[in-house]
This record gives structure tokens, sequence and C-alpha cells, in this order.
């Protein structure tokens, strides 16, 4: 007999109070012993690689195709995808759409909810207008009476959610704990490969943004995904964090409205509707998230400072490039804006991990610390420590997006990145200040 800590995973052969592993004051829980070894196993068939051919089964769109493409074209037969997300994002009307879609087309898909009743997810439905016969409901935490359901209804996609809400009945802990979790997820993943029957997990994130649970559950599934947005914004970003069979880091952009998540063709032209050129501190951002060019708009603000601390505020960009830019500008354009308030953001809700955001960041600031407007620009590049400019990879990519909506001028590293942030500076007119 052994016992765990939910928290972390801790075990011990004796029962304890608290959790020694990660000072968990809980005590530690009953664990189910293994299943005992019979003497003669059996042995596992040994097949060439030669000789076993591909699968001929073929994948399965869900026919929303930002989500397809983040897939990597559809739902593979027998794949578990998890799907993560804050609060409130729209995981669930997200699944229930495509649920609706995959009806219409005449497939089966079983939604099976351990965190809402069966009116409810129905009452969500009524709201998105899908009323369907091939989507079938099942409010159970049971996870053993999900696979039976699932087996008996042999749908084309299985829905959990959520995987932290589902429990197996001789697994000792509460739902949601690391054995619990751990174990849901394994009879799933298991299940799925047996039968065929793609399945999608929906999990729960921390307070950090990680997905809930052990870092087993995101190796044991096949996809990783997460949808991620303002809540207080339209915008929602699907990310492909783990795909085992297509490219990984792609992304899907939809639009969260009344009638649930609306696909956004042209997020370039979505997230730039309302730029305008002639203000001072904005700057158009060519980004590159995954493989795809999105043009976002960057605002900068510096204004003299109302209290004895100049405040730094950073919205949809990581804060430390921020203030490592201004220290370039400091140090090597000798802006000196350490005596002013700063304020930096991407416009729309979007969060920007491409490094490519340093140069329209301190052309942003320098166009605003001079109250001098650019005009129509876009701008990429690395800014370095000793002020030069690197290049950024998909340079191509970024300016025929910007050309595609009509942005004239471009600013970018040439070469290998020689140019400096002087020199980056004068092409967008803004000369250094002495």
């Amino acid at each position: 007999m052994r016992y765990r800590c939910e928290s972390c995973g801790y075990s011990s052969p004796k029962w304890m109070g608290f959790c020694p592993g990660c000072g968990d004051p809980a005590p530690l829980v009953e664990a189910p012993a293994a299943p005992g070894r019979p003497g003669a196993s059996r042995a596992a068939r040994v097949t060439p690689l030669t000789e076993v051919g591909p699968d001929s089964a073929r994948r399965l769109l869900t026919g929303i195709e930002e989500i397809d493409r983040v897939l990597g074209g559809g739902l593979v037969p027998g794949a578990t995808v998890l799907l993560g997300g804050e609060p409130g994002v729209g995981k669930s009307t997200l699944l229930l759409q495509v649920a609706g879609v995959l009806a219409a087309a005449g497939s089966t898909v079983l939604m099976a909810s351990a965190e809402e009743s069966a009116a409810q997810v129905a009452l969500r439905a009524g709201r998105l207008g899908l009323a369907y016969p091939g989507v079938l409901l099942a409010a159970e935490r049971d996870v053993d009476a999900i696979i039976a359901a699932a087996d008996r209804a042999r749908p084309d996609l299985l829905v959990v959610d959520s995987v932290q809400t589902v429990a197996a009945a001789e697994v000792g802990g509460t739902p949601g704990g690391v054995a619990q979790v751990r174990e849901a997820a394994a009879r799933l993943v298991h299940f799925s490969k047996e039968s065929g029957v793609p399945v999608v997990l929906v999990g729960h994130v921390t307070k950090d943004g990680s997905i809930a649970g052990p870092r087993l559950l995101e190796h044991a599934v096949d996809v990783v995904l997460y949808l991620e947005g303002d809540v207080e914004r339209g915008l929602r970003v699907l990310r492909s964090l783990k795909n085992r069979f297509g490219a990984t880091h792609q992304v899907g952009l939809f639009e969260m409205g009344d009638a649930g998540m609306r696909p956004v063709p042209d997020p370039s032209g979505w997230l730039v509707a309302g730029w305008k050129g002639d203000v001072p501190g904005s700057v158009v951002f060519p980004s590159v998230d995954g493989r795809r060019p999105l043009l976002v708009e960057v605002q900068a603000l510096v204004s003299p400072h109302a209290v004895a601390t100049p405040r730094r505020s950073v919205r949809g960009l990581e804060a430390a490039r921020v203030h490592q830019v201004l220290a370039v500008l400091d140090r090597h354009a000798r802006f000196r804006l350490g005596d002013r308030d700063v304020y930096v953001s991407v416009v729309g809700g979007l969060q920007v991990r491409d490094p490519g955001a340093d140069l329209p960041v301190a052309i942003a600031l320098v166009s605003s610390y001079l109250d001098r407007p650019l005009g129509p620009i876009a701008a990429w590049g690395e800014v370095g420590l000793t002020g030069e400019v690197r290049a950024v990879a998909y340079g191509d990519r970024r300016a025929g997006e910007a050309a595609r909506l009509g942005v004239g001028v471009v600013v970018g590293p040439t070469g290998n990145g020689e140019d400096r942030i002087e020199r980056a500076l004068v092409r967008a007119g803004l000369p250094p200040a002495s």
C-alpha cells in the first residue's frame, strides 16, 4: 500500500498528515495498488517497419477552417486533443460549435459534461442556434461511465469537459487531484487508441497560465491546444503547442460575439481596422505567429510623470523586452526616458511573443517622445543590447503582408542586420536625439 499527495504526486509507503515533497498541509491519500504481473507475460507482436502501411482512415474535418489549420488538417482517428484556456475564454462554446458543424454534416458527437447539466448545455446550444440530433449529451462524472457510453454510441468525436472534473471510482482522492487526472486521462487515451474515436479533453489552467494537472497529461495526449484572449475583448487566439500529426505553433483567430465564435478570415485587416498613422506613437508591426503573418498596431505613450517613480505599463508584449528597448534607447540613441511615464500596448488584445517587435516598440516610443507622427509605416527587427538591429525570420512574408494592406513604408534590418538603431530611426524619419 502506498499513499500519494494530490497536489504534486509525491508517493510514500506510509501515511502522513502533510506532504514533505511540496509542503501541502493536506494529508496523503491512499493510492490504488498496481495490478499484479502474471508469471508468463504475453509477448508483444513485432512487425517490420517496411510492412506497416499508412493509416487508411482520413482525417475528420471539423468544418471550421481556423481549427482545421491549427490541427494540421483535421482530427486524426484515435488521437487525443487537450484544449486549455482561462475560465470564460470560450472553450466549451467553441467545442459546442464544432459539434454542431459536424452534426450538420452527418457525424455524431458525444458531449460528456462533468461541470454542467444537460439542460445547461442545451441552453447554450439554443443560444448558438445549434439543434441537431447528431449531438449527444451526457452529464456524467464517472470516467468509466463516459467510456461505456462512448463505446455503445461509437461517435465520430468524444468531447470531455473537463478532464479535471471527471474521476475514477476506485482511485483515491478528489476530482482534479494528480492521481485522478492522471488515471482519467490515461483511460480516455486508451479508449481513443483502441476504438479509433478522436477525443478532445478540456483542461483548466493555473494562475501562471499553464494547464492544471501533472505534466504527464500533456505528454500523454497527441495534441495540445491553447485558447487565449482578453475575456473583455472579442479576439480569441487558438494556438498549437504540441502536435504529433502536424506543425506546431500554428494559430487560428476567432471573434467572440453573441452567436459564439466567428472565424476571422483576414486577421490583419481586423486587427488594424481602426489604425490611424497620423498620430504620434503608432506603428504597424507585421508579426509572424507560427508561420502566419499578422499585422498588429503597436502603440506607445511617453508623458511626464506625475509621481516620484515613473510608471511602466505593458500590455500584449513581454515587459522585460520593452524595458530592454528603453535601456538601449537611453544608452545608444541618447533618448532619456528614465524620468517619463511609459505605456506600451498592442491593440486588439493579442499577445505578441515575436522578437521582431523590438524595433516597432523603439520607433513608437521615440515618435511619442518627440510628438511626431510617422504616417503609414510598418517595422520589424530585433534590437540587441549593443544597439544593433538584427534580422528576424520571414522578412519576405512580413513585407508582403504589409504591402497587401497598403502600408507603403517598411523599416527593417538589411543584410545580416548591421544597421544600428540610429540608422533605423533615421529611415523612419526620426533622427536620434543629441
